[in-house]
């Protein structure tokens, strides 16, 4: 599911009969649950504008859903054979390392 750019991952408990849910593309706890599909979904939409909404009132940015950029840390041997291997293929190591994560991601998520 996604609403303003939050995303969130869905799980049933069998024992309760209720959905429950998390934002799962931000550090800040955002949780939601549901008796049906419907009542899911409008609780995940109320869950972000609650989120969005005491943000504001506090006067506090809300955590956006990943900006792009981020840290990647790295022996030394295995940033010479990541730049290496962007050379040979004609590609910055940033446009590479991104190309290999993108493939690596979709292969895993079986997408």
């Amino acid at each position: 599911m996604e609403y303003k750019g939050y995303q969130a991952r869905v799980e049933f408990d069998d024992e309760s009969g209720v959905f429950h849910g998390e934002v799962i593309n931000t550090r800040d706890v955002i949780t939601f649950q549901g008796q049906s599909v419907e009542e899911l979904r409008q609780a995940f939409r109320d869950s972000v504008d609650d989120y969005l909404a005491y943000c504001a009132e506090r006067g506090e940015e809300p955590e956006k859903p990943f900006s792009g950029r981020f840290v990647l840390r790295l022996t030394p041997e295995q940033h010479r054979l990541a730049a290496l291997a962007a050379r040979r293929s004609g590609k910055s190591l940033n446009a590479w390392i991104a190309e290999h994560i993108d493939e690596d991601a979709r292969r895993e998520l079986g997408g």
